[in-house]
């Protein structure tokens, strides 16, 4: 009888504090009635409820239950342990609550290993022992969901189990293991803070069609779930389906239950619509975000990088440039690459300019470009590569030889490399055809046009213009 009942438990989606048959709720509900009442004689009655059901240990959990749910946890307690003494396993749940409650982790697991003792077919028992355990030995509480396998195949068969050891993971921020274990179960089986946790685990793997399977299933039954909508924005902004992403965005927004907006979510959406070629807009909304309160600098920071890009899908290099500026003294640790970016957005902006105003935009990369190599010695061949292209642009007839400097040491680099890989051989294919050309129409020295022509003609064996100088 006793397997039977628990198996009925288990069915109820894993409602873990539900106490009481049909035929017994009549004595709990009165406590309950009771317990909330002002009668001053609420007590002495709740007694004589108790020692009418004195050997029945699921009404007694029941009274203490319901003292629980009120923050009554002496009466909790009195009450449970009366339970205990007939071995009734629920009641040592009670226990462990209380002890929960306490911030008891080891009482709480204890009284729950007790209520495993002596139910051993009710998951409850397990799932809370795994809840408090996990902060202590987390593959000792996904051991205990394992020994529930054993006692109830059933869960396991039907994913149940699976999905406990998915919240699990899920709690304890192990997102690989989550999202591997929520993928083992039939998405019909899932609750929607099972259906949210799967989607979400996915997405931060970088598992966004998996995600978005999981979020379309979620929102047939949930159209106006908020978390659902704005999860399918996330995924089709990193998919780059940003028109799919801006429907999803305006289910989020317009049509969502308990709109919960946050400077994440309007990132995300800001990047969508600038995806979708919608600067202006996208502009709008990161400058709505950056009114709000960030939880890290540099989330902020990336914000403020994403504006500058707007600015510079409307070519507004000077906005780009400025709010780019903003976005390097605003980041906590700017990388190599982020000055790079720089650099490369002044020479797009030089391109759009003309005389003086081009020429200055041109010296500022080429000073970023200059600065990173002494940061780093690392970037020197990147800053001599962006250096050299630079000085080509200022210099379009190399009349005044400013790129040829950057070029002959750039080459000289990677010729003597003993092993080149492409972006070496690209790098000194380039630098290589400048250089003999230069050498031999801008200062005439045939023999040291040769000798570049002849370092090209090795990477590059069908070069027109290296045959022809090698040829005089």
């Amino acid at each position: 009888m006793k397997t039977i009942k628990y198996l009925m438990i288990g069915a109820l989606t894993f409602g873990f504090s539900a106490i009481g048959m049909a035929q017994e709720e009549s004595p709990v509900e009165a406590v309950k009635a009771l317990v909330k009442s002002n009668d001053p004689d609420a007590e002495k009655q709740i007694k004589s409820i108790y020692k009418k059901n004195k050997k029945n240990g699921e009404v007694i959990t029941g009274i203490a239950r319901v003292y629980y749910e009120e923050k009554d946890t002496a009466n909790a307690r009195y009450y449970a342990e009366l339970a205990t003494k007939l071995n009734y396993g629920p009641a040592y749940i009670v226990l462990g609550d209380i002890a929960a409650l306490a911030d008891d982790g080891g009482g709480a697991a204890r009284m729950y290993d007790q209520a495993v003792y002596f139910a051993p077919k009710d998951p409850s028992a397990y799932y809370k022992y795994a809840m408090v355990y996990r902060k202590v030995h987390l593959d000792a509480a996904i051991g205990k969901l394992d020994d529930l396998g054993v006692q109830r195949p059933d869960l396991v068969e039907n994913g149940q189990v699976n999905i406990l050891k998915g919240r699990i993971y899920d709690l304890a921020n192990k997102v690989e293991q989550a999202a591997e274990t929520y993928n083992k179960v039939p998405l019909s089986q899932m609750e929607d803070r099972d259906v949210v946790s799967a989607a979400r685990a996915n997405y931060l793997l970088g598992n966004y069609e998996k995600s978005q399977e999981i979020i379309d299933h979620g929102l047939k039954g949930s159209p106006r779930k908020f978390t659902y909508n704005q999860l399918g924005m996330f995924n089709h902004t990193q998919l780059k389906n940003y028109d799919k992403a801006l429907e999803y965005a305006d289910r989020m927004i317009n049509h969502s239950d308990s709109v919960k907006m946050n400077p994440e979510i309007y990132g995300v959406y800001a990047k969508a619509l600038n995806g979708a070629k919608k600067h202006q807009e996208a502009i709008d909304v990161y400058k709505k975000t950056l009114e709000l309160e960030f939880d890290s600098q540099d989330k902020k920071a990336g914000v403020i990088k994403d504006l500058a890009d707007a600015y510079k899908g409307l070519d507004d290099y000077e906005n780009a440039v400025t709010y780019y500026d903003l976005f390097l003294k605003t980041v906590s640790r700017a990388t190599l690459t982020d000055y790079a970016d720089l650099g490369r957005l002044y020479v797009q902006y030089a391109n759009t300019l003309e005389g003086d105003a081009k020429m200055e935009k041109l010296q500022k990369a080429d000073q970023i470009y200059a600065d990173l190599a002494e940061k780093n010695a690392d970037a020197k061949e990147y800053s001599l590569f962006w250096r050299a292209r630079v000085g080509t642009m200022m210099d379009p007839d190399a009349s005044q030889g400013k790129a040829q400097p950057f070029y002959e040491e750039l080459v000289n680099i990677i010729s003597e490399k003993a092993e080149k890989d492409n972006a070496d051989k690209a790098r000194l294919k380039e630098g290589g055809n400048f250089l003999m050309v230069y050498y031999l129409k801008i200062k005439d020295d045939v023999p040291t046009s040769k000798q570049f022509a002849e370092k090209v003609i090795a990477i590059d064996p069908e070069n027109e213009t290296a045959k022809q100088i090698l040829a005089l």
